[in-house]
């Protein structure tokens, strides 16, 4: 029978040599979930209204909410964000794996399979991140993206645009149909 000295040093020997199968993009399994474990309250079925001068601007979904005081962030799990106009019509829905919201700025950023479909004709804005800032009320994009609308489809490497999707400026736009706006460079 192995010693117990023995057997911690083979369990030790095959944590250090499966480690890096247990990594994606670099970030240790245990590292996230320490993060997750260190949240200050942890939500199931979050539901968050973010409002600007008594008018709602979006409704904030999440199946899991990490929140987090020191940073005043809150780290989502399967995102679902409505975008209001300033009459409180609804405009755009945003759905991604996770993403992270910034409570004090009311800033949010959307990570894995992000997807924008436009209200009034069901366009589509498809990328891997995206973010929403607030002040401005304006969302883009540094990776690549596609859009897809009536009689246009588009690609390009980042975007910024209002949540409306009324004026995209794309950054290498490449496509069939419409018009493009191309940023100063």
């Amino acid at each position: 029978m192995p010693s117990a000295g023995f057997s911690l040093s083979i369990t030790i020997g095959l944590l250090l040599l499966l480690a890096p199968l247990a990594c994606k993009n670099g970030t240790p399994v245990t590292a996230t979930q320490a993060v997750l474990d260190s949240a200050d309250q942890v939500l199931l079925g979050m539901s968050h209204y973010v409002t600007e001068s008594g008018v709602l601007r979006a409704r904030v979904r999440a199946d899991t909410a990490y929140f987090f005081s020191n940073s005043q962030r809150a780290e989502l799990r399967n995102v679902h964000v409505t975008f209001y106009d300033l009459t409180g019509k609804a405009t755009s829905t945003l759905t991604s794996r996770e993403g992270t919201h910034h409570w004090r700025t009311g800033d949010m950023e959307a990570r894995g399979n992000v997807i924008v479909v436009r209200d009034k004709d069901g366009a589509t804005m498809k990328t891997e991140v995206m973010d929403y800032n607030q002040v401005h009320n304006q969302v883009s994009s540094d990776k690549s993206f596609v859009w897809d609308e009536p009689g246009r489809h588009v690609e390009g490497d980042g975007f910024t645009s209002d949540p409306d999707f009324k004026k995209i400026t794309a950054k290498r736009p490449h496509g069939t149909g419409g018009q493009f706006i191309l940023p100063n460079q």
